[in-house]
């Protein structure tokens, strides 16, 4: 099985650049557009949290409100981060939850279906269904193209539609302060939870997408043929949050506030994951297909970038978010699949009860 890689994963990013003041400035919300509309307003060193002052910036506090939404770029709560790690926690653990209900209502499902087929129940409301699936061509198009992708494709497809989605609410003016307050992640804003969830989902640059949706369709099918659709999503969604968590805890360590965004922390640790099940793999850069290197070294090379980054302080892209994704991912890999994942029996037992026997 040979994977191809781009290697282009969650930026802070350079386009946008490492703080929320120059994001604003410099790429999202041009200032000739907002002229008039745009002031700086500068907080005064007893305004601030004495409490965390340590943490705080040297240089001057300069928040910036557009349209009547401060956009908090030099301070830095520490106590935020227990939100942000009971936030972390708690959504890894829904998002698993979540998706151990929808397997076994899926599975649910299909029982009856084949119990009813069998006994020739609900013939005639079947019988309309289908006769509408016939009249209703555009219906039996969609159907016939979604049957032909493969398991991977079907988990990417949504995926992909919803990063569109957000990616296309960038561009509408009137949304952009919404946009800035709830799907770019920033440890100093006062929305601090919901943002590492939705940030995930979140691009501006056209590149950034690219790159990213490319690499998770790449690691998509080798992904969830191992894991299956539930556990794939419970991996990537909870792979996101944490990514976010760790970049929150980065920031908010070394006094460096500033936006994040993209889904490359999640991606992370679906890419630390097939690294590790498949590391003899081969892949190559999209632009290099004559380079090729095993899929153990790639995920060693781009961890080790990361760390660099870390430890160097380079800002071309989060790198704390990247190893937070990554970590997660190895250690899905190595324990969770084998040790956490089979545990959801226990729940999917009480649900059933909860559930109760099935109507014919």
């Amino acid at each position: 099985m040979a994977l191809r890689l781009l290697l282009n994963c969650r930026e802070l990013p350079a386009l946008l650049g490492s703080s929320s003041r120059s994001f604003c400035q410099r790429q999202l919300l041009a200032p000739s557009r907002f002229a008039g509309r745009t002031n700086i307003l500068r907080y005064s060193r007893q305004s601030r949290n004495t409490r965390a002052e340590s943490f705080a910036p040297k240089q001057t506090i300069v928040p910036t409100e557009i349209q009547g939404i401060a956009i908090e770029s030099g301070y830095i709560d520490p106590s935020k981060l227990w939100r942000s790690f009971v936030f972390t926690v708690a959504f890894s653990a829904g998002s698993f939850i979540g998706v151990t209900i929808w397997e076994y209502e899926t599975v649910r499902s299909r029982a009856m279906d084949a119990l009813r087929a069998k006994l020739n129940l609900n013939w005639f409301r079947e019988r309309i269904k289908a006769n509408r699936r016939e009249m209703e061509q555009w219906r039996k198009d969609v159907t016939g193209w979604w049957s032909r992708l493969t398991p991977g494709e079907r988990v990417f497809a949504p995926i992909c539609a919803l990063n569109v989605l957000v990616f296309g609410m960038w561009r509408i003016p009137q949304l952009q302060p919404m946009m800035l307050r709830f799907f770019a992640s920033n440890p100093a804003a006062k929305a601090v939870c919901w943002p590492m969830f939705l940030s995930t989902f979140s691009h501006y640059s056209l590149f950034h997408i690219a790159a990213n949706m490319y690499v998770l369709h790449s690691f998509c099918h080798a992904a969830v043929a191992t894991l299956g659709r539930e556990q794939f999503l419970g991996l990537y969604l909870s792979a996101g949050v944490i990514a976010s968590f760790a970049s929150h805890l980065f920031k908010t360590v070394v006094r460096q506030p500033g936006m994040s965004l993209g889904a490359s922390g999640a991606i992370m640790g679906i890419l630390a994951y097939v690294c590790t099940q498949y590391p003899d793999t081969q892949l190559s850069i999209v632009f290099l297909p004559m380079l090729t290197f095993s899929a153990g070294a790639a995920i060693k090379v781009i961890m080790g970038i990361d760390m660099a980054g870390v430890l160097l302080g380079w800002k071309l892209f989060d790198h704390a978010a990247h190893l937070g994704g990554a970590l997660f991912g190895l250690f899905w890999a190595y324990y969770g699949s084998q040790k956490v994942w089979p545990l959801r029996e226990h729940f999917v037992g009480h649900w059933h009860e909860w559930r109760g026997p099935p109507k014919k």
